[in-house]
């Protein structure tokens, strides 16, 4: 009996791992890339490339219209594009390397880690740590800039107290990216490598990804050209600057500040399958095909909320808004007419990614309708349905 019942339970699991990886029907496909298209539609999208992840396996990828309007090159899934704010958890999840490295700590004060002193002058004994930036919970704000860390160091900047909300560290959220750049600063004065080549060397690399942070550095016929969409003249206007070189800021940098020039809150390059295997690492809790990129601990860590009305963790957020009914954990990007969103489940193995160059929003919709038009759908089609 025991040989049989051992018998059958082979069967069973080699004829649903074959199940996992069965393909799409192309009537699936078809159907889906029709309800796809009718968003694309709906909000002119110049071009749009998904990736759709199932058990550690692509199960779908395609790209949509254009890389280029001027020139009418169509978009190819290999293309690269900045992608904004997803870019804070590659920052994220450097930082918990160092953590498990013994280097630092969430709770350590972030003034004795960046060099200069980071206190609110509303609340000046209270601690800005390590977890409250990673969180946006720091009461650090964006209201007078985040390019350069001069406008919140006491040394360069009399003014610097107008970077601070109002209330408390640690007792409200506000979405901040000079913390984020001030992240990127601490992980460059802590591991002794630029920033850009942390990333690249402990991130991307061991995963087998091409992307990164410095432009210099990347095949610029791989970028995929970002609009912007002007209402008034009712026409996507490219947005050149996304890519903008930084070969005189390289050439004075200053380790240990110069950091914001790479925006690690908001700078990394890369194409759209790439950026699923790094979602997927996530997925997995810090591993991808046997490689450890974080602990799991780590990884629980960044997806658990900090701030919780908002479900943000450290850079990564927990949200139902995109699926009715369906948590997911990840993040959205929105720069230069870019919007990208990277969600990801991490209990049934499945993830999306979905990037789109320019959009014209409806007046009676926003961009959570057109992400939320195109995760439902590929939720609905390659997910709930298999």
């Amino acid at each position: 009996m025991n040989k049989i019942a051992l018998y059958l339970t082979l069967i069973f699991l080699c004829s649903h791992v074959f199940a996992q990886k069965t393909p799409l029907s192309e009537k699936t496909i078809k159907s889906t890339e029709k309800e796809i298209n009718k968003v694309i539609d709906k909000f002119d999208a110049v071009g749009l490339s998904i990736v759709v992840v199932k058990a550690d396996e692509v199960i779908y990828s395609n790209s949509f219209g254009y890389k280029n309007l001027e020139t009418k090159e169509t978009l190819e899934l290999n293309d690269i594009f900045r992608i904004a704010s997803i870019s804070k958890s590659f920052s994220a999840t450097a930082i918990m390397q160092l953590i498990e490295q013994g280097k630092i700590s969430l709770d350590d004060d972030l003034s004795d880690l960046i060099g200069f002193k980071v206190r609110n002058p509303k609340y000046p004994n209270t601690v800005i740590t390590l977890r409250m930036a990673l969180s946006h919970t720091s009461s650090i704000s964006d209201s007078k800039g985040y390019f350069k860390l001069d406008i919140i160091d006491p040394r360069k900047n009399p003014d610097w107290a107008l970077s601070y909300n109002d209330y408390k560290p640690g007792t409200d959220y506000e979405y901040c990216n000079l913390g984020f750049n001030m992240i990127g600063t601490i992980i460059e004065r802590i591991s002794g490598k630029r920033f850009d080549h942390y990333i690249k060397d402990n991130i991307l690399s061991p995963l087998g990804l091409y992307g990164g942070y410095n432009v210099n550095e990347l095949d610029s016929e791989r970028f995929v050209t970002l609009y912007n969409y002007d209402k008034q003249i009712q026409r996507f206007e490219p947005s050149p600057s996304a890519y903008a070189k930084r070969t005189e800021d390289i050439e004075n940098y200053v380790m240990g500040y110069s950091a914001p020039i790479f925006s690690p809150t908001g700078g990394m390059k890369i194409s759209a399958p790439d950026l699923a295997t790094y979602m997927t690492m996530h997925m997995n809790f810090g591993s991808y095909q046997d490689i450890d990129i974080i602990s799991e601990k780590s990884a629980r860590m960044m997806q658990s909320p900090v701030a919780h009305k908002e479900g943000y963790g450290l850079a990564l957020r927990k949200t139902d808004e995109l699926i009715d009914g369906v948590s997911l954990t990840g993040h959205t990007g929105s720069a230069y007419g870019l919007y990208s969103a990277m969600f990801f489940h991490p209990e049934d193995k499945y993830g999306f990614v979905v990037i789109t160059n320019g959009i014209n929003i409806p007046p009676t919709d926003d961009i959570n309708s057109f992400q939320k038009a195109i995760i439902s759908c590929l939720y609905k089609n390659f997910i709930q349905g298999k």
